[in-house]
């Protein structure tokens, strides 16, 4: 059976522990603060995992709250669901992410939470929370990936992206597609470069430090303005996600420097992306791409989400205007009650670890307003 975390990796306020009987999971998730406090939960995105959240833990802890961090189905040591390409991929959906929300605080004995605050894909999750149930999650905090609402009812029929992506003088392809050929997970599980120097280039590519993040708002979800964006989001189309990160390898002069993500706490990552491989997540972007649990998210469509919200990002983060006008719509229409949104200079994709002194402070004056 797979161990906790070793305390060794952990800030000394932060532990780890497993919750089992989770909507068929047994949960591995990170802890600080003591139980019985107000409760924040923290949830991930790709491809990270509940250590994301590490240097934002224990400020919240040491506010009062009782700050939990699983890792998501999918990911690290949690376990439970299906590994394979062609297992399980309606588990994934995000109607069941929210369940395994649910199921975890039913299993920690808390009824609601002051916030949800998700990351990436988990602020994709962690709006599906608070919309579907503001009963339990009382406030969000959506970090890097604007949530543009509930799809609409009406199919509509757009142009073939991929084709005309395909067309272009230079031709690319979307990573999400990407992310959900069988080939991925193979591709960047046994790289060339090896797991470790793959992530630290991943890592580095959509991050602050990577001089070519300086995002703009793309004048639509045209082929031509969509390859303005870097190659991790819009590749070549003969290049598979390692050799696209290896060309913007940081130098050693540069990691020696990096203080966001020292090559110990890269480690982390590394050893357990190479136990578990990265189709777990992978599957998520699947069930987007190819509209599993689409037809359910439908019923909601128009509704809004009605309890506190914030955003977040990093300054140099792509990921706020990839989806066109959804952080447009977000604030405009879809949240309510929103209550800023702040983007980080200094920071790229990973704001909480890039800038994580003003990530805590920032969801502390939220929480306490």
């Amino acid at each position: 059976m797979i161990s906790a975390l070793e305390p060794a990796v952990l800030p000394e306020s932060v532990r780890s522990r497993f919750v089992d009987g989770v909507n068929g999971l047994r949960v591995h998730l990170l802890e600080a603060g003591q139980p019985g406090n107000p409760p924040v939960l923290l949830l991930h995105g790709f491809p990270e995992l509940a250590y994301s959240w590490r240097k934002v833990m224990p400020a919240l802890a040491e506010a009062g709250y009782h700050v939990i961090a699983p890792d998501q189905r999918g990911y690290g040591r949690t376990t439970g669901w299906d590994p394979e390409y062609d297992g399980d991929l309606a588990s994934f959906r995000l109607m069941n992410l929210v369940r395994d929300t649910v199921g975890l605080l039913a299993a920690l004995g808390c009824p609601t939470v002051v916030a949800v605050v998700g990351h990436d894909f988990g602020a994709s999750v962690a709006a599906w929370c608070a919309l579907l149930r503001p009963d339990i999650f009382r406030s969000v905090t959506l970090m890097s990936a604007p949530f543009g609402g509930p799809p609409g009812l009406a199919a509509t029929a757009t142009p073939d992206i991929h084709k005309a992506l395909a067309a272009l003088d230079r031709p690319r392809k979307h990573y999400q597609w990407y992310y959900s050929t069988r080939e991925a997970n193979a591709d960047m599980t046994h790289s060339r470069q090896g797991m470790h120097a793959f992530l630290r280039a991943y890592y580095h590519h959509k991050s602050a430090d990577w001089v070519g993040n300086q995002p703009f708002r793309l004048g639509g979800p045209t082929a031509a303005e969509l390859a303005l964006m870097p190659t991790y989001y819009i590749m070549d189309l003969d290049r598979a996600m390692p050799r696209t990160v290896a060309a913007e390898m940081p130098s050693p002069e540069a990691i020696a420097a990096c203080r966001w993500l020292p090559d110990h706490d890269l480690g982390v990552y590394s050893r357990e992306y190479e136990r578990t491989g990265f189709q777990g997540g992978l599957q998520w972007y699947r069930c987007r791409t190819q509209g599993v649990g689409s037809g359910e998210l439908q019923v909601f469509s128009g509704r809004t989400l009605d309890v506190p919200s914030m955003f977040i990002a990093g300054a140099h983060d792509w990921g706020i205007y990839q989806t066109h006008g959804a952080i447009e719509r977000m604030q405009a229409s879809v949240c309510t009650q929103m209550r800023g949104c702040h983007l980080l200079h200094g920071a790229g994709h990973w704001v909480q670890q890039e800038n994580p002194a003003d990530v805590a402070a920032l969801l502390l004056t939220f929480l306490r307003g």
